[in-house]
């Protein structure tokens, strides 16, 4: 975990007068598996964003292998070896599963528009080296013998994991997950935080997540990062986030205090 893979550097993001990431700046090193908490509006997505390229800091840089990747474009910053699934689940529902993760291999793909007319020798053989590497995926996260299912009737939990498969495709270094047990039962929750042990164990994978499952977190997580009101204000171990008062009172005492309204 020596090797500074992620290296975000007091980005500012604003909405006409409105700051949504405040000066945050934010390490991550190969091998880990790190967690942005906070209240919902934290700016926590907001962040995911800027660092996927959906947005760009007016302010601060961002650093992915050495490199600045500010200002590329989604395609080009997937194409660097980061990948990400979002809070809302976004498949192409119409399309087949197996559809679905071949889409995630575009940056992947050598075959020209040439090739694709003219039905190249190469072309074929990069489409039949796709599918295998898509059936093994399938495989991977669980979805053996659904590769031509619509995604839309996959059962919700499966359709997180489709998702995933689809993020791996791209064969990233770097995969951002979005809430990825919002709306799971404590046991699929389970087989998810198992699974991201998984991801980053036997792919090499390095985490990055943002979650409200506290359990989780404080469970796989290498380092916690806090936001509060676009800002970050608390990192470190679970340890030490969980005994900081600042998160205590901004978000973990938050949590208790509607556990007692509800009792």
């Amino acid at each position: 975990m020596d090797e500074l893979l992620l290296d975000v550097q007091s980005i500012v993001k604003r909405f006409g007068g409105l700051t949504a990431v405040r000066n945050v700046s934010l390490q991550i090193k190969h091998g880990m598996i790190a967690s942005l908490i906070g209240p919902n509006g934290a700016g926590k997505t907001t962040f995911f964003n800027c660092v996927t390229g959906f947005y760009e800091p007016e302010e601060g840089d961002i650093r992915f292998k050495g490199h600045s990747i500010k200002g590329l474009r989604p395609d080009q910053i997937a194409k660097h070896g980061i990948s990400r699934t979002y809070q809302n689940i976004r498949l192409f529902s119409g399309m087949t599963v197996l559809e679905n993760i071949l889409v995630g291999m575009h940056t992947q793909l050598k075959s020209t528009p040439l090739g694709s007319i003219f039905g190249t020798r190469p072309m074929y053989q990069e489409e039949r080296e796709s599918l295998k590497k898509a059936m093994a995926l399938l495989d991977y996260v669980g979805l053996e013998g659904s590769g031509d299912l619509l995604a839309e009737n996959l059962p919700y939990g499966m359709q997180r994991r489709l998702e995933i498969a689809r993020a791996l495709a791209s064969e990233p270094s770097l995969l951002l997950l979005d809430e990825p047990t919002a709306g799971m039962n404590p046991n699929e929750t389970d087989v998810m935080m198992n699974f991201i042990r998984r991801l980053r164990d036997e792919r090499d994978l390095t985490i990055f997540l943002i979650e409200h499952d506290m359990k989780l977190v404080m469970t796989i997580s290498d380092q916690v990062s806090v936001m509060d009101y676009g800002a970050k204000i608390s990192e470190g171990t679970p340890s030490y986030v969980q005994r900081d008062p600042r998160v205590i009172e901004a978000y973990l005492g938050a949590m208790v205090e509607e556990e007692d309204t509800a009792s």
